[in-house]
């Protein structure tokens, strides 16, 4: 059956529809919160790591930025010389720089001048 019959049929027999969910009262904001860090409740030794709230010792957002890291390290500095100064890269072993360096069987297939063709041609030339 319906949920909509169901209810019509209900209202229609003066049954009252109560909702499920109660609700305690008013929702209230505290008046004081505690922000202060606390380690969480599944935390297995039960206390905060021993060098955590020692302070801010940024006075300024650029100061922040200088020591910060996300994806790398943000600072200044990465951009202010040119990379051949830097000097080479050296790759270590096991790792490859350029897929031309890997085995055979690992690179590249050129393509054929028929996919060229095809591609260029958005497919048009296939169908024949």
């Amino acid at each position: 059956m319906l949920a909509t019959r169901a209810l019509r049929q209900a209202t229609a027999h003066g049954v009252e529809r109560t909702p499920s969910i109660r609700f305690i009262g008013r929702r209230q904001i505290p008046s004081n919160v505690d922000h202060s860090p606390q380690p969480h409740p599944a935390s297995p030794t039960g206390s905060l790591p021993a060098n955590f709230g020692n302070g801010n010792t940024h006075t300024t957002f650029s100061s922040y930025r200088d020591s910060a890291q996300q994806h790398g390290p943000l600072r200044k500095s990465i951009g202010s010389q040119p990379a051949s100064r830097l000097g080479p890269i050296v790759v270590p072993q096991g790792f490859y720089a350029d897929r031309n360096q890997l085995p055979e069987r690992f690179r590249r297939t050129p393509l054929t001048l028929a996919e060229i063709e095809a591609i260029e041609t958005g497919g048009a030339t296939l169908a024949g």
